[in-house]
């Protein structure tokens, strides 16, 4: 757990260093019309973070709670994700992530194991749920290196 609670915690750091050498231009390169930029990915996994933050917090306090899910692409063309601002995302992601550390550290073993149900996809643990964070950034974080790779820009 402990190995978990780490990589969570590192999630900030790991993001921004995936896009530190890059230029604004080249973070905002759409490799397919219909394929996000890097700065659309920075705006998602906040979002996204937001959203599972609730989750956590939820799985935590209540018994069994309903989990709902979110329509991603939705979210990026309605919110307009191209127009916001990045380095709010990336301070309010960074925010989220801290603000859960200490509850991470004080947790006791049963309570990774209290759940909440989606009502698409079923029952899922807390434990699950932290794992699926963690996996979150590392899908993004292999899919901004594809990116970059695209740009000649591969590390």
């Amino acid at each position: 757990m402990e190995a978990l609670i780490d990589e969570y915690s590192r999630g900030y750091e790991m993001l921004r260093e995936s896009i530190n050498e890059l230029s604004e231009e080249e973070i905002r390169f759409k490799p397919e019309k219909d394929k996000w930029s890097i700065h659309q990915i920075i705006i998602h996994i906040t979002d996204s973070e937001l959203v599972s933050t609730h989750r956590l917090k939820k799985v935590l306090s209540e018994p069994e709670p309903l989990l709902t899910s979110t329509d991603q692409d939705a979210w990026a063309n309605s919110l307009e994700y191209e127009q916001l601002d990045r380095e709010e995302y990336f301070l309010l992601f960074k925010l989220l992530r801290s603000s859960m550390l200490p509850i991470l550290h004080n947790l006791r073993t049963e309570q990774f194991e209290r759940g909440g149900v989606y009502a698409d996809a079923g029952r899922f643990t807390f434990k699950e749920l932290l794992e699926y964070r963690v996996l979150h950034i590392r899908g993004h974080l292999d899919q901004i290196e594809r990116i970059k790779k695209s740009l000649g820009r591969a590390t």
